[in-house]
């Protein structure tokens, strides 16, 4: 059945005219080579200095950034991290993230914060 399905779609390829091939084939390297990706959920990092090592808790880091992207464990203190990664093949390459560890009565006990940005 699957060999009749795919002689089918032989088929269904060869009947199509050439100029409707090269442009499905031009439309695919288009977005292959012009596309990017993001990875993460963006947050407002004029928040950051809000932060206070000692004093924020788990509730303020919400209200200050919504809920993580990630959420974790380290050195036995829940960890959340925030991020936002925009990569492109041909141009800027943007990063911004920040990991923030909680003490087991949730308030802050560190966090980093970074920001980066490329251009090709």
């Amino acid at each position: 059945m699957r060999i009749k399905g795919f002689k089918v779609l032989v088929e269904i390829i060869l009947s199509v005219p050439n100029i409707i091939k090269m442009l499905i084939l031009s439309t695919g390297f288009l977005f292959i080579f012009s596309g990017c990706i993001t990875l993460g959920k963006d947050f407002p990092a004029v928040n950051v200095s809000s932060i206070k090592i000692g004093q924020t808790t788990k509730s303020e880091v919400r209200k200050l950034f919504g809920p993580p992207w990630l959420s974790g464990n380290k050195d036995g203190e829940l960890t959340w991290t925030y991020g936002n990664y925009d990569y492109s093949l041909f141009g800027e390459r943007k990063a911004k993230d920040m990991v923030v560890q909680f003490d087991d009565k949730g308030v802050v006990t560190t966090y980093t914060y970074s920001t980066t940005e490329h251009s090709e």
